[in-house]
């Protein structure tokens, strides 16, 4: 054990506060695991992984889980918890970027939009799966055509021969062979013609998918009814949503990994093709995938950051989740991956042709998967009200956190009877009917666009690389690292988060937005279909929906300053905290916290050693 450090600040603004706190240690920990462990890993990681070239992915993910994700996660746990405040004022540590609290907001706000429209598909999966034949198992329903196969079953129209090709038309008695890459199969059918309904493009929106519409309907009340009771509520309900998950995850991956031919999509899967790595837009979609699905830079682990007491070591309890959450990723790649490879050898084609790339691979791959387990239907139910819960917990996660935000700005006015809950229910009408616009025939186009632009890609860098800006050079890299190891107890033996805050990551984001930009290639679905002008520029408009309110209250902040230039920019710099902590000392001296070193002042500790166990939360 190292040497206690005494004394160990104490009377801590953040623990004599008002503010909500996690009513046990463990609450933290399952509601941010809850929280970014979803639908990124199970549904958008896989087919990013297939539209990038399977293990090519994989190595920039991974570099950016080192230089992007798990620093950034820190520092907005650890920025909610030292000012004790959710996204609405936590930057007010300075008041020139308090721009990025409208940003990550507004970039919450497009994420619930169509988060809840994916949930919407996940029900209407799960209420099919009730039936007694699976509808993606067969070829004689209404919304089938003539190319539509099943694997490996004798249908009414058609059936898979001994060497991968298709003989068509059998009850017809004019058989005829064709190439099973011209065919559709069943499950295919039924998610981009029985569900989606999908129309040739985004400029025909088509009618509105009634299923999908109550299913919609359903989804956003019971998020209501998750989150009306504030956080104490939602720390429950995550408990049960964010493990079961987990189970239904490792029996797919068992089932799978079993599958004649899933050994291909594992080696497809796990393999680098190294020529992938000069495509910038593998680079892009990593990095993106990284900050969406560790939730960052959409104000969620600020808000869940700031439930912490003062003195809680959230720096081990970050690199523990990191794991997690990648971990989930990879193995929900190696599940769909398995099953992928299983029904490219089964259609006699490359596993690069066997699905779609977009956001409906998760869609094709895991019913597919769970019509190979015995009792089907009773799996289908288990898997789909499983992927239902998996993003349900995010999804309450972020509304929580925007209302937190409301609340922060106004506490008094929230604290009459019944304002919180009637608030919340106009924020979930309000996101209902915007959402509206995604369950119609061309509803996939506008949710590719929310999913590529207003939550993800250009947007999320932009505001890490604010954030990093904010904290690690104009607030002070010494002075908040500092702040760091007083609130975790000691000080980490290797600072690799100082270093990532202050030149790592700030750097890698800002070069990778450059560079993706001089490259920048047309938006498209699936790998085929180009957006027009007009529709790109709509994506363009959501994007800056967001990042503009940074620069805009900056300038706006600077130039209502009072006085010169210089009075100008050290009052735009200067914290807001009313009531800042106390700066801690050492064992050894008295000497302030605002030395030129003031990290100093902590013993060096391995990774999960307390130095003030006794003040840890």
């Amino acid at each position: 054990m190292t040497e206690k450090i005494e004394p160990c600040v104490e009377n801590r603004k953040n623990e004599g506060s008002q503010r909500d706190k996690w009513k046990k240690k463990i609450d933290f920990a399952f509601s941010i695991a809850g929280g970014f462990v979803g639908l990124g890993n199970v549904w958008r990681f896989p087919y990013l992984c297939y539209k990038n070239g399977g293990g090519a992915f994989l190595i920039p993910y991974f570099l950016f889980v080192a230089i992007g994700s798990l620093p950034v996660f820190l520092l907005e746990v650890t920025l909610g918890q030292y000012t004790n405040s959710g996204s609405a004022l936590a930057f007010r540590i300075v008041p020139l970027m308090k721009g990025l609290s409208m940003a990550v907001n507004v970039i919450n706000f497009h994420l619930n939009v169509y988060y809840a429209v994916i949930l919407a598909w996940s029900l209407r999966y799960f209420f099919a799966s009730m039936t007694s034949v699976l509808p993606w198992t067969t070829c004689d329903n209404t919304w089938n055509t003539e190319r539509c196969f099943a694997y490996g079953r004798n249908i009414n129209s058609s059936v898979i021969n001994a060497t991968g090709g298709l003989i068509t038309n059998l009850t017809a008695g004019n058989a005829s062979v064709t190439n099973s890459s011209d065919k559709w199969s069943s499950v295919r059918e039924y998610w981009e013609l029985g569900v989606l309904g999908k129309t040739s493009g985004v400029d025909k929106i088509g009618n509105i998918q009634w299923e999908l519409l109550l299913c919609l309907f359903l989804t956003w009340v019971v998020l209501y009814f998750c989150v009306w009771r504030g956080i104490g509520w939602t720390s429950k309900v995550v408990y049960f949503t964010a493990t079961f998950p987990l189970l239904m995850m490792i029996i797919l991956l068992i089932r799978g990994v079993t599958l004649d031919g899933a050994s291909d999509g594992l080696v497809f899967y796990l393999k680098p093709d190294l020529k992938k790595l000069s495509d910038v837009q593998v680079w892009l979609d990593a990095a993106t995938q990284v900050f969406y699905s560790y939730a960052l830079c959409k104000g969620m682990l600020i808000t869940m950051g700031s439930y912490n007491k003062y003195h809680y070591n959230s720096y081990r309890d970050c690199i523990i989740l990191s794991v997690l959450n990648s971990g989930v990723s990879f193995i929900a790649g190696l599940a769909i991956f398995s099953v992928l490879g299983f029904m490219a050898k089964e259609q006699g084609i490359d596993i690069k042709e066997v699905a779609e790339s977009g956001p409906g691979l998760a869609f094709i791959a895991y019913p597919k998967a769970l019509t190979l387990l015995p009792m089907p239907q009773l799996w289908g139910c288990l898997f789909f009200f499983m992927l239902f819960l998996l993003g349900l917990d995010s999804e309450f996660v972020g509304l929580e956190s925007m209302m937190s935000a409301f609340v922060d700005l106004k506490p008094e006015w929230f604290k009459k009877p019944w304002r919180r809950e009637k608030f919340l229910a106009l924020l979930c009408v309000i996101q209902f009917l915007v959402g509206i616009s995604m369950v119609t025939q061309g509803g996939v186009y506008i949710l590719n666009i929310f999913d590529n632009y207003a939550a993800a890609g250009w947007s999320l860098l932009f505001v890490s690389f604010c954030q990093c800006v904010a904290v690690a050079w104009i607030f002070g890299i010494k002075k908040y690292w500092a702040i760091v190891c007083d609130m975790i107890g000691f000080k980490p033996r290797i600072s690799w988060f100082k270093w990532c805050w202050f030149a790592l990551t700030p750097a890698s984001t800002i070069v990778l937005i450059v560079v993706s930009i001089a490259n920048y290639k047309p938006l498209t679905y699936n790998k085929t279909y180009i957006y027009p002008g007009w529709a790109v520029g709509i994506a363009w408009m959501l994007a800056m929906s967001s990042m503009i309110w940074i620069p805009a209250y900056g300038f706006y902040r600077f130039s209502m300053a009072p006085g010169s230039l210089k009075e100008k920019w050290k009052n735009v710099i200067t914290s807001e905290l009313k009531e800042a902590p106390h700066p801690p000392k050492s064992s050894k001296s008295d000497t302030s916290f605002s030395t030129e070193n003031p990290e100093d002042h902590f013993e060096m500790a391995p990774l999960y050693e307390d130095i003030c166990p006794d003040k840890l939360g």
